[in-house]
């Protein structure tokens, strides 16, 4: 797999902002497996990091880049610094930079492909988050999304950590508002197009109680729901490893059938 660090000046932001990309090559190298029957511009995840990270962590701490190998597939990780994947209330217009800029600009440099069908978002903790809020926000854009680990329900967070989510979404109740995933399940679960939804959480995660109140109400609203609930893991890098793994086998291979699964 190629690795590229790509810099450019977001106007959304106002500030230069950096995303680590990696790209599928020919020949992979020893030792990581490929499909090698490429012969069109490659899929695309879009790989979202939690609160405490930033855009390299999923390449530090995952071996994200040989599952991604294995389905010639580009991954973008962008940085959001504690955004919740939002424009802020008092700081930058990270949604704007997240929703249309940052794709435009890949699709600018890189040659991957455009088309919905093939591409996915995905993300841990306020990444899913934000993978979940691009995907119900946006559901004609993609054909999978994953959030593992989610800090799903925004409504819960405001009142759990006031202040930082005041200065993020500079409301004290996100209920019915478009930060709002069990609104925005509702308001867009008739759309036409709706990609398959693949939610996860290890069953000692503190935001477990969450997970099990999301995956129902997505089902409710005319979701397509594969929900994964792992026995005995927390909010912990040995999860998410193994669940980009089955994330990307699922989105962009064998793809298991919805429903419960436990692992």
């Amino acid at each position: 797999m190629a690795f590229l660090q790509i810099q450019f000046f977001s106007k959304a932001l106002q500030v230069a902002s950096t995303a680590w990309v990696i790209m599928p090559e020919a020949d992979m190298g020893i030792g990581v497996n490929a499909s090698g029957a490429r012969e069109t511009p490659p899929q695309v995840l879009y790989l979202l990091h939690g609160y405490s990270d930033d855009h390299t962590i999923w390449m530090r701490r995952t071996s994200v880049e040989r599952y991604a190998a294995a389905h010639d597939l580009c991954v973008i990780m962008p940085a959001v610094n504690h955004s919740f994947y939002t424009n802020e209330a008092q700081g930058e217009r990270y949604w704007d930079y997240v929703s249309e800029e940052l794709p435009a600009a890949m699709h600018s440099f890189l040659n991957i492909s455009d088309r919905p069908e093939d591409t996915c978002v995905a993300g841990l903790s306020m990444g899913g988050y934000g993978a979940m809020k691009l995907a119900l926000t946006y559901p004609e854009r993609f054909r999978c999304a994953g959030s593992f680990s989610g800090g799903i329900d925004a409504v819960g967070l405001t009142k759990r950590r006031p202040v930082i989510l005041d200065r993020v979404f500079g409301v004290k109740d996100a209920q019915g508002t478009e930060h709002d995933l069990f609104h925005l399940l509702e308001k867009n679960g008739g759309a036409a197009k709706k990609p398959r939804l693949y939610i996860s959480c290890g069953t000692k995660d503190f935001l477990w109680e969450d997970h099990l109140a999301f995956w129902p109400a997505a089902e409710k609203a005319g979701w397509d729901v594969t929900h994964s609930e792992i026995p005995g893991f927390g909010h912990e890098w040995a999860l998410w490893d193994r669940e980009i793994a089955a994330f990307i086998d699922w989105a962009y291979g064998s793809g298991e059938s919805s429903g419960t699964q436990k692992r």
